[in-house]
């Protein structure tokens, strides 16, 4: 047990959550409702479709750089109102968003990302509306991000910055 206080205390997140307060139970319902909501907007929109991922890495359709578009947009906006007006989390408390710092190991992770995207037709986002929606050989998708993070995890410092 000792030890596994000692490895708990040295490791410091490069993201930390800031939430002061915890959430437990039923409080966590409005979380999967929104998760449900927004695996439903995923298969409506059509960005779970194996055909639509094509499309867009064969540069064949607009739809999916749309879609990502959009979500750029609205991501850029909704930070700059999250930090003009002080805006709240849903819990009160409020909002830290730290500078980001550009690495050149991200580039290689993109192009890993992108690769392994256009391979399997799946993201991380649709992953689970894909399952959800019985496309259940997504499965081997979701067990190899997994599997792909845990490598991550365990050798990032050995990897470029």
């Amino acid at each position: 047990m000792k030890i596994l206080e000692k490895e708990t205390e040295e490791f410091v997140c490069d993201a930390p959550n800031a939430q002061v307060t915890g959430e437990k139970g039923f409080a966590l319902v409005k979380y999967l409702i929104l998760g449900i909501l927004f695996g439903i907007i995923f298969v409506k929109a059509e960005i779970i479709s194996w055909f639509r991922i094509q499309e867009m890495f064969r540069l064949t359709s607009f739809h999916m750089y749309g879609v990502i578009g959009s979500a750029i947009v609205t991501g850029i906006i909704s930070i700059q109102l999250i930090k003009r007006l002080n805006i709240k989390s849903i819990s009160g408390e409020t909002i830290i968003i730290p500078n980001k710092e550009f690495r050149k190991g991200q580039i290689y992770g993109g192009l890993i990302f992108g690769l392994g995207w256009a391979l399997t037709g799946a993201c991380p986002g649709p992953l689970f509306a894909q399952i959800g929606s019985g496309f259940t050989v997504i499965i081997v998708t979701l067990l190899s991000a997994l599997a792909g993070t845990w490598v991550y995890g365990r050798f990032a410092d050995k990897l470029p910055n």
